[in-house]
């Protein structure tokens, strides 16, 4: 059984921590989900004139705009098969925030031995993504060159227009949770967006996806 997670990162896959590859190991061959539910410490922003940057974003779920500290969430985690034929995995967080709930999609597919992270309800922006095991198993995630598309119009995102993400997510023994590390920045704007918090995880029979989760278009074009 090999998820998408698992092809792309090759032999590194094995330097995980094993609650790590099994989280990771969410696939159509598995056939499991995984659904978490836990709290963000700290939800944080870059300065005001960041501000119209994260509210855009917010329109499509692809970006959150508020800040707060001890914030629930739940990360939802499923694979289906997309129209297009291809095995999808669902990484959709919710957030509760003073009353206000907020949503963050993202669909990963493979292409080729590569992550391709389509963020939004639409599947407006594709993104390729790097993915490696640190020295203690911990899973080193960096976004790296992103398309846009909508319609007929295509085009590789300037990165100068845009944010590199670098998440870090470990398994904590101590404590037995996940926990993750989030740090979105601009090369010229420095910090833009970021959260850290813990979580747990259960694993469920599944080979599809709720509706509810997928997103309204899919995207052919990688």
């Amino acid at each position: 059984m090999t998820s998408i997670f698992q092809k792309a990162m090759g032999p590194d896959f094995a330097r995980l921590h094993p609650m790590l590859q099994r989280r990771f190991s969410v696939g159509l061959d598995s056939g499991e989900a995984c659904t978490g539910r836990g709290v963000m410490s700290e939800v944080r922003r870059g300065p005001w004139w960041t501000v119209p940057f994260l509210q855009l974003g917010r329109l499509r779920n692809i970006l959150v705009p508020d800040t707060g500290t001890d914030v629930p969430f739940t990360i939802e985690n499923y694979p289906y098969l997309d129209p297009l034929g291809r095995e999808t995995v669902t990484f959709v967080r919710e957030y509760e925030i003073r009353g206000r709930r907020r949503r963050f999609d993202a669909t990963m597919v493979l292409v080729g031995d590569q992550v391709v992270d389509y963020l939004g309800t639409h599947q407006h922006l594709a993104v390729d993504l790097d993915l490696r095991a640190d020295e203690r198993g911990g899973l080193v995630l960096t976004s790296d060159a992103q398309r846009f598309y909508e319609g007929p119009v295509g085009f590789r995102f300037p990165m100068l227009l845009s944010g590199r993400a670098h998440l870090h997510e470990w398994y904590d023994e101590a404590d037995a949770v996940f926990r993750v590390d989030l740090e979105v920045t601009n090369e010229r704007l420095g910090f833009l967006f970021g959260y850290r918090g813990s979580f747990t995880c259960g694993w469920t029979p599944a080979r599809d996806a709720p509706d509810r989760l997928k997103p309204r278009r899919h995207e052919q074009r990688t």
